[in-house]
C-alpha cells in the first residue's frame, strides 16, 4: 500500500498488541508514507485485571511490546485506550495502570470508567463492585498522569521541523491551518495563500501544550501540492 502513492499517508486504525509484528515495525520504519503512529489499547496496567478482560496477554508482554515498538521505530508515537475501575480492581491495580501510562510514554490516551454492559463476559461473571465515586477519582488521576506525559512528549518536540498533512483551517482562528504529522500529532500555524487542505509543508515547532504543538511555517519549507 505504501508503495501505491508516496505522499499517500498511511496509518493504521485500533490494532490488538499481538498484530503488531516485527515485520509491521520494519515496514513503517522503511517507508516514510507510513506513519510512525501506532493505537496500542492497552485497558490496564495489571496483569491480574488483564485477564479479567480477556485480553490474552499480560503486563510483561505489553511492556515488551512497547520496548519493540521504540526500537525499530525510534520516532514512533505510541496511543492507548484506558479503563478506570474496572471489576474488583484494587488500589495497587490502579497505580500499575498509572505506571503503565509513564512506561509506554503515551502521545494520548482515550480513558474512560468502566461501565457495565449486559451481555458481556464480564457482566455476567463480575460484580461491578467499585462505587462511582472512586471510578471517577481513579479517572482524574489517569486523565492527569496522561496530560503530564502527553505535555513531556509535545515538549520534546519544540524546534523540531515537522512534515504537517494540513487537514483545514484551525477551530479557533481562521488565520491558522491545523494538521498533523507522521506522529498524529495536531500542529496549529499560521496561513500562507499558496497552501490548502490536502497540501504537506514543513512546519518548525515553536510551542506545545499537552495537545497541540504550534509552530510556523519553516522559511525555506517544503510544500508538497497533493493533487
Amino acid at each position: 500500500v505504501a508503495k501505491v502513492d508516496p505522499l499517500l499517508r498511511v496509518r493504521f486504525s485500533t490494532s490488538h498488541p499481538k498484530d503488531i509484528t516485527d515485520d509491521v515495525l520494519l515496514a513503517m520504519n522503511k517507508h516514510d508514507n507510513i506513519c510512525k503512529y501506532i493505537h496500542l489499547p492497552v485497558q490496564s496496567g495489571n496483569t491480574r485485571i488483564l485477564s479479567m478482560m480477556n485480553r490474552t496477554y499480560d503486563s510483561n508482554w505489553y511492556r515488551s511490546k512497547i520496548d519493540r515498538i521504540y526500537e525499530l521505530v525510534p520516532e514512533c508515537a505510541i496511543s492507548s485506550d484506558i479503563i478506570a475501575g474496572f471489576c474488583t480492581e484494587t488500589e495497587d491495580e490502579h497505580r500499575d495502570t498509572l505506571s503503565m501510562i509513564t512506561y509506554a510514554n503515551y502521545s494520548m490516551s482515550y480513558m474512560f470508567i468502566y461501565s457495565e454492559r449486559p451481555g458481556t463476559l464480564a457482566a455476567k461473571k463480575y460484580p461491578d463492585d467499585i462505587p462511582l465515586e472512586i471510578k471517577k477519582r481513579r479517572l482524574s488521576e489517569i486523565i492527569t498522569r496522561q496530560n503530564e506525559t502527553s505535555f513531556k512528549h509535545n515538549q520534546a518536540e519544540i524546534g523540531i521541523i515537522r512534515k504537517v498533512l494540513i487537514e483545514g483551517d484551525s477551530k479557533r482562528s481562521a488565520a491558522h491551518f491545523k494538521g498533523r504529522t507522521t506522529q498524529n500529532k495536531m500542529v496549529v500555524f499560521p496561513k500562507s495563500d499558496n497552501l490548502s487542505k490536502g497540501d504537506y509543508v514543513d512546519v518548525r515547532i515553536e510551542s506545545a501544550t499537552s495537545a497541540t504543538l504550534i509552530g510556523k511555517i519553516h522559511q525555506s519549507a517544503e510544500i508538497q501540492i497533493t493533487l
